[in-house]
């Protein structure tokens, strides 16, 4: 396995990753992750606080500082999960028109109880976001966050850019691969321990316990920042930027679809 993540990690060749990447984690991908989902919706917020030492609310607010928003805009936030997001967009700009996709109910319905706790309307669409339901040039400004290592992204990012009108911009958050191999090896260390004890604190089922290991080995099979810019300007973005924090752990990615287009 080593030597196929060194070669996977040094290649730009961005649908054999891909391609790679289902092979290995389609069953995951397929069968359990709903099931993860459902038992963590209850305490996600809570864990991330956990497992980040207290940082979650930094990532979200630094992710937060790179979109740009205008009163009107229509946004998609795509694998919405708990609104977290969609209701910081709306703190920022409460005449934005939000709508959340996710595959998992369970997740959505904390997320439709906080944005009714904070008097904000989000839409709420439960599907497959490999197919997005929306129309072409429908949004000025889309989302994705701390979901991408559990997706097709290439297809994702397509229908993104489908359904971004010409001008708009795409925001991306997740955790990604350092490029740094010693980072990356502490990282994971740093993970198989937080994943262990989040588990227990929050009497993760079976589901989530039997995921750790998964959850380590799509990250080590994931991009780094720089390799996640180029994936985007290949599936033709513009003004591509990127920002990390801890060393590369966490990236941001900022990209807009061409006026032209």
């Amino acid at each position: 396995m080593a030597n196929g993540e060194r070669a996977l990690q040094g290649s730009l060749h961005f649908s054999d990753r891909e391609n790679t990447r289902e092979k290995l984690f389609k069953q995951v991908w397929t069968e359990e992750l709903n099931d993860v989902f459902a038992d963590v919706a209850k305490y996600y917020d809570r864990a991330n606080h956990v497992a980040s030492l207290g940082m979650w609310n930094y990532f979200r607010d630094s992710f937060l500082a790179t979109i740009e928003l205008q009163g009107g805009q229509k946004a998609l936030d795509v694998c919405a999960g708990t609104n977290a997001v969609g209701l910081a967009m709306l703190r920022k700009q409460p005449d934005l028109q939000v709508t959340a996709m996710d595959r998992s109910a369970a997740m959505q319905e904390v997320g439709r109880r906080r944005a009714e706790q904070e008097g904000f309307r989000i839409e709420s669409i439960i599907g497959d976001v490999h197919k997005l339901p929306f129309p072409d040039n429908h949004f000025d400004v889309v989302t994705l966050q701390w979901a991408s290592r559990h997706l097709r992204i290439m297809d994702v990012v397509r229908e993104i850019r489908r359904v971004l009108k010409p001008g708009g911009h795409f925001y991306h958050c997740d955790m990604l691969r350092p490029g740094s191999r010693l980072v990356e090896r502490m990282y994971y260390a740093y993970l198989r321990v937080s994943l262990s004890v989040t588990a227990v604190l929050f009497q993760s089922n079976a589901a989530a316990r039997n995921c750790k290991k998964y959850f380590i080995e799509t990250l080590s099979l994931f991009y780094s920042a720089e390799e996640l810019s180029q994936l985007l300007r290949q599936l033709g973005f513009e003004d591509v930027s990127s920002k990390t924090l801890l060393r590369g752990m966490i990236g941001f990615h900022r990209a807009r679809k061409p006026s032209s287009y």
